[in-house]
């Protein structure tokens, strides 16, 4: 893999989510506990591969977690692939481990996308830290493959296109799903999303369970 890409100077940016946990399945909030894939989630992740084998990536990064790690191997690209701290899921604190529908019983207007976690992560650090993933993109070139998590993932593709993070909650994002941030063609400085939650699998008939959680 070569670091630029003379037919694509702006990078393009595939956005895959990893592949389903028990935690995703249950609705579950999962932020740093390190859980791996169900065999579900594994056969998800290798569904991946026959899309991505087409492209030819100039960088691939991975989440730390283990669930990121494991779709990228699955997905056929761990030989090539970096730990990129900056993609981890967002920590939620005192709210790890449960469910969106747990927490509204005690803050019924409660959005993670504006209200953050208490004793995780605020919605302006996530805001701070997508901006910050951002730049390090905007310097490279060609295909880039990042395998991470719902919420972060959801953050990083509306402050890409420079929406306040609030808007993440109008996205949402199925396990093993590739999203692909790019620039429009006739206005190489404008960000834009050019395919969200686009599932290789075929399988999403979880979805209606997947929606309160998207770590």
């Amino acid at each position: 893999m070569s670091n630029t890409t003379r037919d694509n100077p702006t990078p393009t940016i595939y956005l895959i989510r990893h592949g389903e946990t028990t935690w995703s399945l249950s609705g579950q909030h999962t932020g740093r506990t390190d859980l791996a894939l169900t065999p579900h989630g594994e056969d998800q992740a290798r569904a991946l591969s026959p899309v991505l084998e087409r492209i030819t990536f100039s960088h691939v990064m991975t989440s730390p977690l283990r669930r990121a790690r494991q779709t990228c191997q699955l997905a056929g690209l761990a030989e090539v692939a970096i730990v990129e701290p900056d993609l981890i899921e967002w920590d939620y604190g005192e709210y790890e481990g449960l469910r969106s529908a747990d927490i509204r019983k005690q803050r019924p207007d409660w959005s993670i996308f504006r209200d953050g976690c208490p004793g995780g992560e605020t919605a302006d650090q996530i805001a701070r830290r997508a901006d910050r993933m951002i730049a390090r993109l905007a310097g490279l070139a060609g295909n880039i493959a990042l395998f991470g998590h719902g919420q972060f993932g959801r953050s990083l593709a509306v402050r890409w296109i420079d929406l306040a993070l609030v808007n993440a909650g109008r996205l949402t994002l199925d396990t093993a799903s590739l999203g692909i941030l790019g620039h429009d063609g006739h206005h190489s400085d404008t960000r834009v999303i050019a395919l969200w939650n686009f599932v290789p699998s075929g399988n999403v008939a979880h979805r209606a369970q997947a929606y309160p959680t998207q770590a």
